[in-house]
């Protein structure tokens, strides 16, 4: 029996949650927020789903109680606010710092040996305190940004290859998860196989390449919210991945140790997922560029992490 939890069930943890279940990923999916009755509401509309889809996961919603997620494999935790008016960034990563804290005490209080998905922003910063406060093997802490990066990278390829066929696509994009230190690796990008520089000029693949840094930024100001369909499937993909020991590459963003020439530092690289967590980090010899780039996101994030030093 494996058993799933996703702590904060807004729009991108129910959508993760709902995927979850009906892929069937896991036997049973335990949704938990502070807010009352959203979970045990989300939870409720899920059941009532699956019996149109003949699903068979166990759906729980829960307010708090977290003895509830007991047990679980993998936890995945989406928990945190937004940017409120007048709220300063450092102030933002503050709060969410305790909230990330907290949470990651009361999921391993009942879960010891679960493995960890963070989700919460700033994804890299908060996968980084994570590491430094829970006394956890890094391969069991992963930070989910590469993956849905890397989605939006296919897409906006696909698009200027004229409608290509999304499966056919290859492409990776690594470093911080925001939108100035994400690195769309286009030496690497393929489509059936063929590096896509052969069908696409280098205007065209580096306007590609801009549009995936703000793809988030994008979709806001056309939603007027923050994207969740795509961020949740990134994150059921991921769960899948681990549960389901498929040895799947990923970008993923990990606690380095002289891997890509950084240590101490979570930042996104392409990782083998399975069973146990992240397995090893996967070398794409960067070139000069873009290592220099690299180095650059890499830099970045530190800088976001020095706001930690009040609450590690």
């Amino acid at each position: 029996m494996s058993k799933v939890s996703v702590i904060g069930v807004g729009n991108v943890g129910a959508t993760c949650a709902g995927l979850i279940a009906i892929n069937e990923v896991a036997d049973e999916v335990v949704l938990l927020d502070v807010k009352e009755g959203i979970a045990e509401g989300k939870a409720l509309d899920m059941k009532q789903a699956s019996c149109l889809l003949s699903i068979d996961t166990k759906i729980k919603g829960v307010t708090g109680d977290y003895s509830k997620t007991a047990g679980s494999d993998v936890v995945v935790i989406t928990s945190g606010i937004p940017r409120k008016p007048g709220m300063t960034r450092e102030e933002l990563i503050g709060v969410n710092a305790g909230i990330v804290k907290d949470v990651t005490s009361n999921v391993l209080k009942y879960s010891p040996n679960a493995i960890l998905v963070i989700i919460s922003n700033p994804m890299d910063t908060m996968t980084y305190l994570v590491q430094k406060t829970s006394g956890l093997p890094k391969n069991r802490i992963i930070g989910l940004g590469g993956a849905l990066d890397s989605s939006r990278f296919k897409t906006y390829l696909s698009i200027a290859l004229g409608g290509a066929n999304l499966h056919d696509i290859e492409a990776s994009v690594i470093g911080g998860h925001g939108d100035t230190t994400m690195i769309p690796l286009i030496r690497y990008a393929t489509y059936k196989g063929i590096p896509v520089s052969e069908f696409l000029s280098e205007d065209i693949l580096n306007k590609v390449a801009a549009d995936t840094m703000v793809g988030g930024a994008t979709l806001t100001k056309l939603l007027g919210t923050s994207a969740w369909y795509a961020p949740g499937a990134a994150g059921a993909y991921l769960v899948e991945a681990v549960l389901r020991d498929q040895k799947k590459v990923l970008p993923c963003s990990v606690y380095l140790e002289g891997e890509y020439g950084h240590k101490d530092i979570c930042i996104g690289v392409p990782v083998v997922l399975g069973r146990s967590g992240w397995e090893k980090v996967v070398d794409y010899k960067l070139n000069a560029a873009e290592q220099a780039l690299f180095n650059k996101s890499a830099e970045a994030v530190r800088s976001t992490n020095k706001v930690l030093d009040a609450v590690l």
